[in-house]
């Protein structure tokens, strides 16, 4: 078992950036599939991004070409860079971590 906390999450324009952090703890981060997941309100939680322990990446339609997931093995932290926000990604943003969920962390964007 793994603990996950998110981070990073917060308000910004439309256009603006932001790079969400997913922290593990406990043994075998760099073998286990790490994924990004966003829920609105009234929407069923839904996949952006997956980042396998080789580095392999998907991303959901709607946040290709503007979100990059990536991990960093000796911190045992994932990150999402999230580019070109727009009120449409308004969510809240969850880490998975093998079967491990975060808490989320939100984030807004609005003018």
């Amino acid at each position: 078992q793994v603990q996950v906390v998110e981070s990073g999450g917060g308000s910004v324009q439309p256009g603006g950036s932001l790079r969400l952090s997913c922290a593990a703890s406990g043994s075998g981060f760099s073998i286990y599939v790490v994924g990004w997941y966003r829920q609105a309100p009234g929407k069923q939680r839904e996949l952006v991004a997956t980042i396998s322990s080789l580095g392999n990446t998907n991303y959901a339609d709607s946040v290709k070409g503007r979100f990059t997931i990536s991990r960093d093995n000796a911190k045992n932290r994932v990150y999402l860079q999230m580019n070109s926000l727009k009120p449409e990604d308004t969510a809240v943003y969850y880490c998975k971590v093998q079967t491990a969920w975060g808490q989320g962390t939100q984030v807004t964007v609005s003018s």
